[in-house]
């Protein structure tokens, strides 16, 4: 779908673009968040994961329709809203089920394995999408084609939700929840209670604006990276550019995966509130260094560099939230959490719509990446360091 939009060879691709292509295919994850945590806490989890695969595989065989009788654009980015909207209870039901089946203190290593293991899937999906393509054909009987593909398999995948127990997941009872009618009156009621919630365990509220200023900063470098492909590197070729961010979605992937084992060995060596800024630090230093000379070979190594960097910061996230919070304010806090990680992707990307030029060779863009990264690593280590010296953090209340 991001080729579509990114890559039509029949269009012409610009900052601005990319931000209103990002806007459609992020700000759902946003927009939705606050209402998607009142029924998080509420439904049954197994139940969401269940069903949201099983709609969203038909939502994309109207989409494939859609293209393949070349409707207008506009209808094809109403169903991948719709995509993406469905996917926002799918993955925030995700975050809340964990710490029902892994003990309290096995959540680092299964926030190292259980999202990383779904964003490599996707990265190898990806892959496969490319060779797909190649025998599909570009235009639209293809890209059609590949819509019915995933749909079919977010069909299979409903069916493996199915095989678990439909409490398994929660969430847990409680007497004093209030109907979900009301909250959704609520909602922002909800959404200050859950922040004010997210206050007193402090580490978990730090470790969430690092990851939100992971994703500024890495919104920032996608927006660069399609721009300099589209057009600096590649002479305005739409095929050459696709593969180019091919690439770097490859090692980028890589170093996703490579988080997996790293963040587990880095957090019991240097504790989670050093790897952190120890991660951002990196991605600043080498994002600089690698980036400025634009050249081709720079941008799939940054990828690696931020891939591993970006995931680490968000498995330590994953794991302070689920630590940290109470299961009735899990919902909440990860819709806050998702408010944070799209929004602030999308917001990164309006400000690269403002500040690249045509070809998107821009010096400035490379420096506010970098500096970025360096003062989000400097204030996570002041903020986290003054609480270390300070009061003990609340207990965990997570349930075993």
């Amino acid at each position: 779908m991001t080729g579509f939009a990114f890559f039509n060879p029949e269009t012409q691709t610009t900052a601005l673009q990319v931000a209103a292509g990002l806007a459609v295919l992020f700000l759902p994850y946003s927009i939705l968040g606050p209402f998607v945590g009142v029924f998080i806490d509420r439904w049954s989890r197994r139940q969401i994961l269940v069903i949201a695969p099983f709609v969203r595989g038909v939502l994309l065989l109207g989409a494939a329709a859609l293209v393949a009788t070349e409707a207008p654009d506009a209808a094809f980015y109403a169903a991948a809203l719709g995509v993406l909207a469905v996917n926002r209870f799918f993955l925030a039901a995700l975050g809340a089920s964990l710490p029902h089946v892994v003990p309290a203190d096995r959540l680092l290593a299964a926030n190292a394995v259980t999202p990383t293991s779904g964003t490599v899937a996707t990265f190898l999906g990806v892959g496969v999408g490319f060779l797909l393509r190649e025998i599909f054909g570009a235009g639209p009987g293809g890209v059609a084609l590949l819509l019915v593909t995933s749909g079919v398999v977010f069909g299979l995948s409903a069916l493996i939700a199915r095989t678990m127990e439909r409490s398994l997941l929660g969430p847990s009872y409680d007497s004093e929840r209030s109907q979900a009618r009301q909250e959704v009156r609520n909602v922002l009621v909800g959404l200050i209670e859950g922040a004010r919630h997210l206050a007193q365990h402090r580490v978990a509220a730090a470790t969430m604006g690092a990851m939100a200023a992971h994703r500024f900063l890495y919104g920032m470098a996608t927006a660069l990276g399609i721009i300099l492909y589209r057009y600096y590197f590649t002479n305005g070729d739409a095929e050459a550019a696709l593969k180019g961010i091919g690439v770097v979605v490859a090692t980028s992937g890589v170093g996703y995966f490579l988080a997996v084992f790293l963040t587990p060995w880095a957090t019991a060596r240097f504790t989670l509130e050093r790897w952190v800024p120890m991660a951002l630090a990196a991605a600043g230093v080498l994002a600089g260094v690698l980036v400025t000379p634009f050249q081709v070979w720079g941008l799939p190594v940054a990828g690696f560099v931020l891939g591993i960097a970006g995931q680490s910061v968000k498995i330590c996230a994953d794991t302070t939230v689920q630590r940290d919070v109470e299961d009735v304010y899990l919902g909440r806090a990860f819709s806050i959490y998702d408010m944070l990680f799209n929004g602030m992707y999308v917001l990164a990307a309006g400000l690269s719509a403002a500040i690249l030029p045509a070809n998107g060779k821009s010096y400035l863009a490379v420096a506010i990446i970098a500096v970025g990264y360096l003062v989000s690593a400097l204030i996570y280590r002041l903020v986290t360091r003054r609480l270390a010296v300070g009061s003990p953090p609340p207990t965990s209340a997570a349930p075993r």
